[in-house]
């Protein structure tokens, strides 16, 4: 925590104008950082001497004017913080909500202000009721225990040693652990008796143990020792006391063996999960300070960092959901990136096919207020889809405004289409700056392309739009559009010729059938034909045989016997 009285004076007169209707707090500024570790000093102080005056009686008796003054010195506090809290800004889009009337009907419906206005309740009219020495009456201050955290998380977030912090934290919540419970040892030896028993606080006539100092450093002591587990305390007498040690032992098995024994583990594990979700800063601020970087811009990169960790900004899903089978990180994907994709006018009416493959490319990007996304004349490698915020396109001065980009516009995809005509080629041809704190997708050109590939449809369209745009810009060629006319002529005279040749090929396979066919019958004719002919060469030898034997037989018929 800083101690600065001399800057929150100085802060306060800055930020508070005449008109409180004008007066609006930033919560990234350094006056609502240094105002939350002020209000640490109430909070504390009621939840440590609340309890304390009410079990240690001779203590709040005995400084009562300085009780009551820091008591009501706190409820002006609680009050003026309840007045920032109403006059205290929020981001909309990126965009830092300034409407007091707006800020105030948000804040009025908010549990916050429940509690605020509960934690500020006039109970001390109660104490003519009970009695003056009652502080318990106030026991609702300690409702802004949210405010505390809320400031502790804020340190540390901007602290270079968030690991001493957060050790630091944890000892003052045992602190404030064990001074509640030797409070209520003081009380309990009260009601039991001081000195009736070995266990309690020894007897308060004895001049030893007479003091106010002595008495609490005693009760401290000694919930020390049962809360730390350490032993060595006497044995409890009555049932009263029974019931106190198991209540002790319970709480302190409970929390102290599962905080305070795995100690290490749990710092390991908070900076592992923070640089899952989140970029290592504390390896960047060690970088920082080791190169002397200048103040102003180490507070951009502390802004930017606290805004990731304050507002629950990933910038590192892919590598989160690289773990997880493709088929459930598509799907986690959509589930969580398919209401932006819908809005974006390309993607209205592509197919699901189209999303699926998107959302897994898409990069998300955080860019802070004031800060170009990109530049004229830069080459184009990615383009943008606007998921909230809103970004201004400016001229070359910065100064003049020609449009105001907001949720699911998209940019960036004339330079990475490759448009035919473009003046410019792959450069980028406008300037676009975030107005607040904006987050993006993007998309590579190689991406891109490759999804655009197999969705033609979308990639016409997506040029199309980019040269609506060039046109209007007067950045497209004339002689780029005829040649692509004459491009798309010889790309038809292309596939009319591959229309006639896949014909002519057709034609020409009937025909090789056709032949192939013919020559099959023919061959078959032939050999019908060379078997007859080897029939009849057969059959004629015969014949001719049996022509000469039956001529022989008839001469001898003819001669006969002589007589």
């Amino acid at each position: 925590m800083t101690d600065h009285p001399h800057f929150l004076l100085s802060t306060l007169h800055h930020h508070f104008p005449l008109s409180w209707k004008e007066w609006v707090v930033d919560p990234a500024e350094q006056f609502y950082y240094v105002w939350l570790q002020v209000m640490i000093f109430p909070i504390v102080y009621n939840w440590v001497i609340i309890i304390l005056r009410t079990c240690f009686t001779t203590i709040g008796v005995s400084y009562l004017p300085v009780w009551l003054t820091l008591d009501y010195l706190s409820d002006l506090m609680y009050m003026v913080d309840m007045i920032i809290t109403v006059h205290t800004g929020y981001l909309d889009q990126g965009i830092l909500i300034k409407d007091l009337t707006h800020l105030k009907k948000r804040y009025l419906h908010s549990k916050h202000f429940l509690l605020d206005l509960a934690s500020l309740l006039p109970t001390d009219v109660l104490y003519f009721v009970f009695g003056i020495q009652t502080p318990l009456v106030r026991i609702n201050r300690l409702l802004r225990m949210p405010r505390l955290d809320e400031a502790l998380d804020r340190i540390e977030t901007r602290t270079s040693y968030p690991n001493t912090f957060r050790i630091s934290k944890l000892m003052i919540y045992i602190f404030v652990l064990i001074h509640w419970n030797a409070c209520f040892y003081f009380a309990l030896s009260s009601y039991v008796g001081c000195g009736s028993d070995i266990w309690v606080y020894p007897n308060v006539s004895d001049p030893e143990f007479a003091s106010m100092r002595r008495q609490y450093f005693y009760c401290f002591w000694f919930s020390t020792l049962i809360l730390t587990t350490v032993g060595d305390v006497p044995q409890p007498q009555r049932e009263e006391e029974y019931l106190f040690m198991t209540a002790d032992l319970l709480i302190a098995v409970l929390v102290f063996a599962s905080v305070v024994g795995n100690v290490g583990d749990v710092i390991v594990s908070l900076r592992d999960r923070d640089n899952v979700f989140f970029p290592n800063h504390e390896l960047v601020k060690a970088y920082l300070r080791s190169h002397l970087i200048s103040k102003e811009l180490n507070q951009r990169i502390n802004n930017w960092y606290q805004h990731l960790y304050i507002n629950k900004k990933i910038i590192r899903e892919n590598e989160i959901l690289q773990q997880l089978p493709i088929h459930l990180r598509t799907e986690i994907a959509v589930s969580v990136h398919l209401p932006t994709l819908s809005k974006v006018t390309i993607f209205q009416s592509c197919e699901k096919s189209l999303l699926e493959e998107l959302v897994l490319k898409l990069t998300p990007q955080v860019f802070s207020p004031g800060e170009y996304v990109c530049r004229k004349g830069d080459v184009g490698h990615e383009m943008y889809i606007i998921t909230d915020g809103k970004l201004a396109v400016v001229a070359d001065d910065g100064v003049t405004e020609y449009a105001v980009l907001s949720e699911s516009n998209f940019f960036g995809e004339i330079s990475i289409l490759n448009i035919k005509g473009n003046k410019s080629g792959n450069r980028r041809t406008a300037n676009i700056r975030s107005i607040g704190y904006s987050d993006l997708f993007s998309l590579s050109k190689e991406d891109l392309t490759d999804v655009l590939s197999e969705f033609p449809a979308a990639k016409r369209h997506l040029e199309e739009k980019g040269r609506q745009i060039l046109t209007k810009m007067g950045m497209l060629e004339e002689t780029g559009e005829q040649e692509e006319a004459e491009a798309e002529k010889v790309e038809s005279k292309i596939n009319r010729l591959e229309s006639n040749l896949e014909i002519l090929q057709t034609k020409l396979a009937r025909l090789m059938v056709e032949l192939e066919s013919s020559n099959h019958k023919a061959q078959a004719r032939m050999e019908q034909l060379e078997w007859e002919v080897a029939a009849l060469e057969t059959q004629l030898p015969e014949e001719e045989m049996e022509g000469k034997q039956g001529r022989g037989e008839g001469c001898s018929g003819d001669t006969g016997p002589i007589d």
